[in-house]
C-alpha cells in the first residue's frame, strides 16, 4: 500500500464538475493499493497516518499531529501509484490491486478514519473510487511524504 501524503492548507475533489470531498486545513491523501495488501497493511498504515507530526507547533518546529492541530483528511484512491514504468514508455499497472479489492480496502480505510474522528463525521472527506476525479489542493510548505507498507516495520 502506498500514500502520497501532502499537508494541505485547502483541497478538493471534484467528479462531473460536482464537488465530492473539501477540506480546510489537514493532509489530502492519494491512496494506492497493491495486490498483496490487506485490512492489517491498512491498519498500519493508518496508525503511521494519523500519528505523523508534521504540523508546526507555536516554535515553527513540525511537532504536531493532524488531530493536534484539529485538521480533516482528504483521501483519493490512486491506482497509479503502483505504475511500472521500468520498461518501454507506457506504464504498466499489472502491481497494482484488482478495482474490487482495492475499493474494498479504499472503504475501509475510510470508515477506519471516521471511526477516529467521531465526534467530527466532516473531517473525513473523499473522493470516489474509479471516477475520473479532479483534485485541486494548496500544498502548505510544501510539505509531501511518502508512505509504503514494505518500509514499514
Amino acid at each position: 500500500m502506498r500514500f502520497v501524503i501532502q499537508r494541505v492548507s485547502q483541497a478538493s475533489v471534484t467528479v462531473d464538475q460536482q464537488t465530492v470531498g473539501s477540506i480546510e486545513k489537514g493532509l489530502m491523501v492519494l491512496i494506492g493499493v497493491s495486490q498483496t495488501d490487506n485490512q492489517a497493511i491498512a491498519d498500519k498504515m493508518l496508525k503511521k497516518l494519523l500519528g505523523l507530526r508534521i504540523f508546526e507547533d507555536q516554535n515553527g518546529k513540525t511537532n504536531l499531529s493532524l488531530s493536534d492541530v484539529d485538521g480533516s483528511l482528504l483521501l483519493v484512491s490512486q491506482f497509479t501509484l503502483y505504475a511500472d514504468c521500468r520498461k518501454g514508455n507506457r506504464p504498466s499497472f499489472i502491481n497494482a490491486g484488482a478495482p474490487d479489492v482495492a475499493e474494498k480496502l479504499y472503504q475501509y480505510i475510510i470508515e477506519r478514519c471516521q471511526s477516529q474522528f467521531p465526534d467530527a463525521p466532516n473531517k473525513i472527506q473523499h473522493g470516489s473510487f474509479g471516477a475520473d476525479m479532479k483534485v485541486s489542493l494548496l500544498n502548505d510548505g510544501p510539505f509531501t511524504i511518502i508512505l509504503d507498507s514494505d518500509d514499514l516495520a
